[in-house]
């Protein structure tokens, strides 16, 4: 995928990502980018690790099961962003 393709993928996934996520996360748009990016990367190897060949290929594209796994993974980085950055009291 060439970089505008990156850059598509993830400020869509990374805005999909913070509206399906409960509660408030900070960033602007550079942010939600790189959300949607390291989220694209954690889904596509999530994909690639329980698939066959050919879901890894599709999930590698700017496609519909691309941006569905990209959301996901943007879903479990917040998450884990909230688990590492969660102060104890």
């Amino acid at each position: 995928m060439n970089i505008i393709a990156w850059v598509v993928l993830g400020l869509l996934a990374g805005a999909i990502g913070k509206a399906i996520y409960p509660g408030h996360q900070g960033g602007g748009i550079l942010a939600t980018m790189l959300l949607g990016i390291v989220g694209a990367f954690i889904g596509g190897t999530i994909a690639t690790l329980l698939s066959t060949g050919k879901l890894a290929i599709t999930a590698s594209t700017l496609s519909l099961p691309g941006v569905a796994l990209a959301v996901l993974g943007a879903i479990i980085a917040i998450f884990l962003w909230g688990v590492v950055t969660r102060r104890t009291a």
